[in-house]
């Protein structure tokens, strides 16, 4: 039995959204659970859209959700194999150059949808003689090079979809060489997934047309097509098309939002499965729960905001030691970093609201007090310690109001909650006491 070998290709052309993790994820996950190896492969054939910043992006993005490739490959450092299987295919008469403008090609597609017939590509150029090319080609230079598809059916058992059958004369030959010799991802990917050993391919059902002329081109080369498997697009919350909006959703706002790595890996290693979306704390519990068969076909709904919860019980899970340093960055004091932790943890979503906690408890919060409590929370704060107050603080100072005014229950808590911080709700009180540098409501 083969090693298994799975492969996550983008192109250095932006940064990694949430799609491309999809694709990435899943990928990895099936790597690591048959122990096989996960390989990055940086797609940048194509010199003027592909940027080293780009490259570098993807890589910091993908170490910071601790998703590590065993290996790099970089398609512009394998141009001659690419090269070499175009010879094969010439050699094999399944590969032809062809000449047709944009334009031409235009209008030939909307001749075709008026009489009815698919808009596939007519094979014109395999009607020219030597002497045709040569005039086409001092007239119009290089022309690109089509791949023969066998017209006949393609079939392959999807590991989401189940059985697909495509009708190769329903697609038109791939262009798999630019007529400016750029080498095109269809061509690119096959002959790095059959000479890398790749056996699982997921990735987007947008490419199952692509993945149809790929099974022929791997044949054409005399290899076995590796198991594929694509899965749902995402959608926004309301079912909208994402596609617009996947450029404010790449990894690294997300990752400026607070979102933590393990919040958005739980998510997306569920989201449009059969399993229920539940918090996972370590990649090991990830990879054991992942199973591709348990991946619908239908669109899969994104919410963004669904990751804030997550991240917040993710959060709940740390010590003040695992966030020392943005406690540190918050302002906080050494000394009260584990009360303040303690404090604030169960009522945060993301680390970015720590230094919001800290300057109320610093500075003291705008007291809110209702016009009926007014006589009640002066009364109150009349009776209020001297600071620094302490962790019995609260429940001795509240047993104290309780017995001067008979107030108790919801009736005394909150009005002194907001007129100690201006909150309805939020951490204990007797751990916010300990924090309180300021009281402004004791004027």
């Amino acid at each position: 039995m083969s090693e298994t070998v799975t492969r996550f290709a983008p192109s250095p052309t932006g940064y990694i959204h949430v799609g491309n993790l999809r694709t990435a994820l899943m990928n990895y996950l099936i790597a690591r659970k048959a122990g096989g190896t996960f390989i990055l492969r940086i797609d940048d054939t194509d010199p003027e859209r592909s940027k080293e910043e780009y490259v570098d992006g993807i890589k910091q993005d993908l170490a910071w959700l601790g998703l590590h490739w065993d290996r790099v490959e970089r398609q512009s450092e394998r141009v001659e194999q690419y090269h070499a299987a175009a010879d094969e295919l010439r050699a094999n008469g399944r590969f032809y150059e062809a000449f047709e403008t944009p334009v031409e090609l235009d209008l030939k597609r909307k001749k075709q949808l008026n009489m009815g017939k698919p808009p596939v590509y007519d094979r014109a150029a395999l009607k020219l003689s030597d002497a045709e090319k040569d005039a086409l080609r001092a007239e119009r230079g290089a022309g690109v090079w089509r791949f023969k598809l066998d017209q006949e059916r393609i079939e392959w058992v999807d590991g989401i979809l189940g059985d697909i059958s495509i009708d190769a004369a329903s697609v038109s030959d791939p262009v798999l060489i630019r007529g400016d010799g750029q080498i095109l991802y269809t061509l690119a990917s096959v002959v790095d997934d059959t000479e890398m050993g790749v056996t699982h391919v997921v990735r987007g059902s947008d490419h199952v047309t692509n993945t149809a002329t790929q099974i022929q081109i791997m044949r054409a080369l005399g290899h076995d097509h590796p198991s594929f498997a694509h899965h749902s697009l995402l959608t926004g919350p309301q079912g909208e098309a994402l596609s617009k909006r996947l450029g404010v959703l790449a990894l690294r706002d997300l990752r400026e939002q607070g979102i933590q790595p393990f919040a958005l890996l739980s998510l997306m290693a569920r989201l449009g499965s059969s399993d229920t979306v539940d918090l996972r704390t370590d990649m090991a519990a990830l990879i054991d729960g992942f199973d591709i068969n348990r991946f619908g076909a239908a669109p899969t709904k994104f919410d963004v905001a669904d990751l804030f919860p997550l991240t917040g019980r993710y959060l709940q899970t740390l010590t003040a030691e695992d966030v020392a340093d943005e406690i540190r960055a918050a302002g906080v004091p050494d000394a009260l970093a584990a009360p303040f932790w303690k404090a604030v943890r169960e009522n945060v979503e993301t680390l970015k609201e720590l230094g919001g906690w800290w300057a109320m408890f610093r500075d003291g919060a705008e007291p809110v007090i209702e016009e009926d409590d007014q006589a009640f929370v002066a009364q109150a704060m009349a009776l209020l310690p001297d600071m620094p107050f302490d962790e019995t603080t609260w429940s001795n100072w509240t047993a104290t109001v309780k017995e001067a005014t008979g107030r108790k229950g919801r009736g005394l808590f909150r009005p002194l909650r907001l007129a100690l911080t201006g909150l309805e709700n939020g951490p204990e009180m007797g751990a916010v006491m300990p924090l309180l540098q300021v009281v402004k409501a004791k004027g």
